[in-house]
Order: C-alpha cells, then structure tokens, then sequence
C-alpha cells in the first residue's frame, strides 16, 4: 500500500491546521469584542461578520479556477502571504467602520487560501489512499475549529486583551506561510483553458450543484453556533466560562469520529459517514436548545452533550462530503471541486451569521437556535430523500459509493 503520511502532505496539514486556528481563536470572541468595545447591537454584529464570510465566498469560484490553471505554489503563497497580513488589520482599525472594511476584505484571501491548500493536498497524496487522507486533511481543520476557541478564551480570562489575541493569530498564520513554502510539489502540465475558460463549471462544478445545496443547510448552523455561542452562553444561559470548555469537547468528538468513520472512509462508504453524521449532528442541535426550555437544570448536559455530538457530526459529515464532491470532478476540476463544497459552506455560513444576529435581535436567541434544528432537519431530509442518489448517479469513482 502506498505511503500516506508523506512529507508534502504532512506540511500541508500543518499549514491547514495554522490557517484554520488563526481563523477560530478569534471567531467566538468577535462578537463580544464588537459589543464592548465599539458598542454594536445584535443586528450589527451579524452585519459585521457576515462581511466577511460573503467576500470569501464571493473569491471561491475565481480561485479554483486559479488553482486548477496556473501554478499551485505560487497561488498559494500569494494567498496565503494576503490572509496573514490582514490580521495587522484588526489591530489597527479604531472604528466600527473601519473594523468592518478590514474584517470583510479579509475574507477574500480566506477564500482563496482554503481552496489552494487542500488542492495542493489533494494533489501530494497517492490516488490509492485518497479518500482516506482527504478526511484526515478535514481533521486538521476541524481540530483547529474545535481547539482554537478553547485556547482565545482562555487566553482573554487570563489578559482580557484582544490585542494579544490579534497577535497570536497573525503569528500562527505566518507559521502557516512559511510552512507551506517549504513544500517541494512535482511541476503540473499546463491546463488548456481554451474553448471552456468562460464556462461556468471552471468556477462552480454544475455536477455537483445538490452536494453543495445540502451544505449549505450545515454551514448554516455551525454559523449560528459558533458565532453566538459565547455571547448566548454569557446573556442567555449563566455559563460565562464553559465556551472553551465546549470547544474542547467539540475536539474530543471530532477525534473519536475518526476512530469511527476512518474505516468506512477507506472502504470508500462515503454516502454512510455523512448519513450518520448528518443525524449525529441533529441530535446534537436538538439538545442543545431542547433541553434548557424544558428544565434549566438540564441545561449544562443540552450545552456539553451537544459539543460531544456536534463533533462526531462533523467529522463524519466533512470529509464524506468533501469526497463526494471530488468524485463528481474530473481530475483537472479538483480546484473548482474544493471550491464549490467551501462555497457551499460560506453561503450557510453567511446566512447563519447574518440571520441569527437578526432573529437574536427581534425574536431572542432561543429563536435563533430552534431555527439551526429546522434547517438541521432540513439538511437531513434533502440528503436522504435525493442527494445521496443524486451522487451515485454521478459518481466517478466506483470504488467509493
């Protein structure tokens, strides 16, 4: 069997994980950063940092089409070296407004960057253990998701400086940099881009237009939960220092899904691992805003229970997703695969920011959790009524299904 933990590779789960844990430890934050310091209301919050969830996704279709036509290094460095700046950005921006301009172009190079490096590790793994080391690349962002929170919390009890925390993440990102400077990737004919350069499928894959729709649905509610869970915590539920521990569970979860799902990932059962992640996740969501309304002294087993819950979700769910959309590619679309799937995820992101800050702010964060179990619900029932036999009609590969 062919190596799969190569050096190439390696680096660029390094470099992932840098990205992704300079992106989270100031993501649950943001929003107390914006009440205290600069005074926003709810609404204006999720104006704000929807901002710059709709620039990356409005980056995504351009740079896969950049990543599958020109040099793989040289976009990613360029895209990585603009990610890491923007965080001096922050520290400098002394007004709401000024913050928001800075906040929401940032999200362009975030775009970009994300689809260039997990292309980039597409192409260093062998085509034997593909599927398989595709959802372990998805670990490495998820693990960033899940311990970076837990690390800036901690980090702003112990110096309630967010300044400090600016700093922190534009060093990690650097790290990051010069991580995958160090790569050594094999020269990649040059892709024809004539006769198809303008075609939509070189910026959106058209044949994976359902997988994307469905993320969309799950986008939507980790936007919501990462976004408000502190501030929801703080005002709603009396727990003032459990989000870094609910982080840390969230990492817990995502580790043992992949003593679960890791097998079924090489066996190629990809439709099986986001199946049982999808309803993992559900129940995760249900609980958590379930189990306060009926008793408030259930509200710490709802509130850790779904961090557990929500963990092994998404870590079923990513990688099985993310593989069902490459499968659907040819191998010169791998870019714009990588692409469509974080486009896809932007869109419910944006949406959830965007739309929980609104509900939060006319109808109250209950509201606004109940709703992140709906479209939960919905995703659920979109995958298993017609996603999962929209894929295997299209799918490539015949050893996954």
């Amino acid at each position: 069997m062919e190596r799969l933990w190569n050096k190439n590779y390696c680096k660029v789960m390094v470099a992932n994980f840098s990205l992704f844990f300079a992106f989270y430890v100031l993501t649950p934050l943001l929003p107390l950063y914006l009440s205290e310091h600069f005074g926003a209301t709810k609404d204006i919050i999720g104006l704000v940092l929807s901002g710059y969830t709709i620039t990356a996704l409005l980056f995504r279709p351009f740079s896969g089409y950049m990543v599958d036509s020109f040099p793989r290094k040289t976009v990613l460095m360029v895209c990585f070296g603009a990610f890491s700046i923007f965080f001096a950005g922050y520290l400098a921006a002394g007004t709401l407004l000024m913050f928001t301009i800075v906040r929401t172009l940032h999200g362009g190079p975030f775009g970009a960057l994300t689809v260039s490096n997990s292309t980039v590790a597409i192409d260093v793994l062998p085509s034997s253990r593909r599927t398989e080391g595709i959802g372990y690349y998805g670990m490495s962002n998820n693990l960033a998701m899940a311990i970076a929170p837990t690390v800036g919390i901690f980090i702003y009890k112990l110096t309630e400086s967010f300044e400090l925390l600016f700093w922190i993440a534009l060093v990690v990102a650097c790290v990051g940099w010069l991580v995958d400077y160090s790569l050594d990737l094999k020269k990649r004919e040059k892709v024809p881009t004539a006769g198809f350069a303008l075609s939509w499928d070189r910026f959106f894959l058209l044949k994976g237009w359902l997988i994307g729709i469905n993320m969309v649905a799950f986008g939507f509610c980790f936007g919501v939960l990462s976004n408000y869970l502190a501030i929801y915590g703080k005002e709603v539920l009396g727990i003032t220092g459990g989000t870094g521990t609910f982080f840390m569970l969230c990492s817990i979860g995502l580790i043992l899904s992949r003593l679960q799902g890791g097998k079924a990932l090489r066996e190629g059962r990809l439709t099986f691992n986001a199946g049982s992640g999808m309803v993992i996740s559900f129940i995760g969501y249900t609980i958590f805003i379930a189990l306060p309304t009926i008793s408030p002294a259930l509200t710490p087993i709802g509130y850790y229970g779904c961090a557990i819950l929500v963990g092994l979700g998404n870590g079923h769910m990513w990688p099985a997703f993310q593989n069902m959309t490459i499968n659907v590619a040819r191998n010169n679309q791998r870019g714009t695969a990588n692409s469509t799937i974080l486009i896809s995820w932007d869109i419910g992101m944006g949406l959830g920011i965007l739309s929980g800050g609104i509900i939060a702010e006319h109808l109250g964060y209950h509201a606004a959790f109940w709703t992140v179990a709906g479209i939960n619900a919905v995703g659920v029932a979109l995958f298993f009524l017609q996603t999962k036999s929209f894929f295997l009609k299209r799918n490539l590969n015949p050893s996954v299904h």
